[in-house]
């Protein structure tokens, strides 16, 4: 019951804050803050009784920690089916400490209509973390669909300037993508029924559909499609840059920390496991796009003038990085995607609280209204530096391990490919000390007095730089814990490898 009652609170928690907005502000915040607190208790409860868990029954379960299931709509195969493995756990974990940073950085922007932001926040939580734990195809589309409406409310309600336009792309972006892969959850479905006789969206039934490489091809590329969307891949990622720059802080948080990875759990989850023999021809071309993606998105980071969306376009390039060890099936690029997806989780979380701050305090997200803020704000300047230091992949730290597993494991299935992606990591220190000499260096523009981080805000970034740190000099643990979920994804595609030699 351990995995329903997450969801519950951060559900229950959302419609507590909206209820108590009618007293107090400051109640909803401290509502939002309990849920949080109680979710992190239970999650710190799993990670210390891990091994005493007992094991499922089920032989492809054996990696599953803890699994609840319940029957819902049995005429269809459908069930409240909610499991927990190495990934989900370290994602739902990462999903928490987010959702901390996120309430961190709201406390003071958020002066209207509070109860209702810490409702959708909240919600959008328990979409994120329904996400990472339905193991039923059904229940895990209305987890998507939960996490996007709130996202969408967030964005259009509490935005900046281009606030509706950017909350409709969005919204736009991510529905069509989604009823795309609604058809291909669907259609594997009834490949299955046919297969077998009898409906079912369990995914660990689904693990065994039998399908003509054709019809596996197709369904593939509508799951691929959906998840690159939320990714984003180029092509796919013209939403991103609006929806962060047009989003409060919070929104960004929550959106570049653990939106994203939804994309590329369902990678993992979905899409190479329930189709390695259509992932293993279309790997080229994914390793590509990824390719295209981190260099793309590199080139457009540095030109940017506006501090959100430099950081918004440097984002795109990490998640590059993310679909090539994806694709590159083996275990260190796996490994390696997964360091990435936590790693990028924290440290782009960190950058868009320092943007908002900025924002919040001089009113403008150009940088060329930034000069000189050094000598102004040391405490926010020092932490900015060191987060755009981490998020180009400096040695010792947490990004530097992800996108070094993922280039070294990645380089022994394609070298070119791979080769040229390295050039990212020479463009990456471009566009971050691009970030740092305009905002914080140089001449200063406008006299003016300005509020460095307070305790709140330097409690919140010493967290972040405590994990980054913990990442880059200690990583075993989280592998060690994600290893047996990654040797399982791997399994299907390894053993076709395997056949092709």
């Amino acid at each position: 019951m351990i995995l329903l009652i997450l969801i519950i609170v951060l559900l229950l928690g959302g419609l507590l804050c909206w209820y108590a907005e009618q007293w107090d502000s400051s109640c909803s915040r401290l509502i939002a803050l309990a849920a949080l607190c109680i979710d992190a208790f239970l999650i710190i409860l799993l990670i210390l009784t891990v091994d005493s868990i007992s094991m499922p029954q089920r032989p492809e379960s054996t990696n599953w920690l803890v699994q609840i299931q319940f029957n819902w709509i049995p005429r269809f195969g459908i069930s409240l089916h909610l499991a927990l493995d190495g990934l989900s756990l370290l994602l739902i974990a990462l999903t928490v400490v987010l959702g901390f940073i996120a309430l961190s950085s709201a406390w003071t922007e958020i002066t209207e209509k509070v109860g209702f932001f810490h409702f959708n926040l909240l919600w959008t939580l328990a979409g994120v973390m329904g996400v990472f734990l339905a193991m039923d195809l059904f229940l895990f589309f209305i987890c998507w669909e939960v996490m996007i409406v709130p996202m969408y409310l967030l964005i259009s309600i509490w935005g900046h300037e281009q606030r509706h336009y950017a909350a409709i792309k969005f919204f736009i972006f991510t529905q069509l993508s989604s009823l795309l892969m609604l058809i291909a959850i669907v259609a594997l479905v009834f490949t299955y029924r046919i297969d077998s006789g009898v409906f079912s969206f369990d995914y660990f039934d689904l693990l065994h559909t039998s399908f003509g490489s054709d019809n596996g091809f197709w369904l593939m590329l509508g799951f691929f499609i959906a998840f690159v969307v939320k990714l984003p891949v180029v092509p796919f990622h013209t939403w991103l840059p609006d929806a962060h720059t047009q989003a409060p802080t919070a929104g960004s948080v929550i959106l570049a920390g653990v939106l994203l990875k939804t994309g590329a759990y369902g990678l993992i989850r979905f899409v190479v496991p329930l189709f390695p023999a259509a992932v293993y021809d279309f790997a080229p071309v994914a390793m590509t796009l990824g390719v295209i993606s981190i260099l793309y998105g590199a080139k457009l980071a540095f030109a940017q003038s506006d501090c959100k969306r430099l950081i918004a376009y440097s984002s795109i390039s990490h998640m590059g990085f993310i679909l090539l060890g994806v694709f590159a099936w083996n275990e260190i690029a796996f490994q390696g995607a997964v360091m990435t997806m936590l790693a990028h989780g924290i440290s782009s979380a960190a950058l868009f609280m320092i943007a908002g701050a900025l924002q919040e305090r001089i009113h403008s997200r150009d940088m060329a209204c930034m000069g000189g803020l050094w000598q102004d704000l040391p405490k926010l300047s020092g932490l900015a530096l060191f987060f755009a230091v981490a998020a180009l992949g400096m040695p010792g730290l947490g990004n530097f391990i992800g996108e070094f597993l993922v280039l070294l494991g990645a380089f022994q299935h394609h070298a070119l490919i791979t080769s040229v992606a390295a050039i990212g990591l020479i463009l990456a220190p471009v566009y971050s000390l691009i970030l740092i000499q305009k905002t914080f260096h140089g001449l200063q523009h406008v006299p003016r007095q300005l509020n460095d981080f307070g305790l709140r805000e330097m409690l919140t970034m010493m967290l972040m730089v405590i994990i980054l740190v913990w990442m880059g000099l200690y990583p075993q643990p989280m592998m060690d814990i994600a290893r047996l979920s990654v040797t399982q994804s791997l399994q299907g595609v390894t053993t076709i490898v395997g056949e092709q030699l």
